[in-house]
């Protein structure tokens, strides 16, 4: 794991793929946050099995593209833009809109409360 932090701030890689199902969690968990901050693209697939075969294993807890033939660059590229497109956008998008700003009974009635308390304070 420390060689993946290693390499991401040194930005040597393109991609990065976490699955799912890893376990424990505390293997990838912060991943995410580590990508964001270094502007690498990274996905959450379905599965480590999966991430496996790619690298012939029986499971792979994370796989990041280090080098890439240059015959599969070009697919690389469209996946990545793929990433950055469907994923990376829309979970910015829900990281910035949070909550609504709808507050509960309780709290309505005790910015109410509030309110008088100072309307009475201010009379006096």
């Amino acid at each position: 794991m420390v060689a993946r932090r290693r390499m991401l701030a040194r930005s040597l890689t393109p991609s990065i793929l976490i699955p799912n199902d890893v376990d424990p969690i505390e293997l990838v968990v912060f991943l995410p946050a580590l990508c964001r901050k270094f502007g690498v693209p990274y996905a959450i697939v379905k599965g480590k099995a999966r991430l496996g075969t790619v690298v012939h294993k029986k499971t792979a807890a994370v796989l990041a593209l280090t080098e890439v033939r240059s015959e599969d660059k070009t697919e690389l590229s469209k996946v990545i833009s793929a990433i950055k497109e469907g994923y990376l956008a829309n979970t910015e998008a829900s990281r910035k809109q949070w909550g609504g700003g709808i507050m509960g009974e309780k709290a309505n009635k005790r910015i109410e409360k509030k309110k008088k308390a100072l309307e009475q304070a201010i009379k006096i």
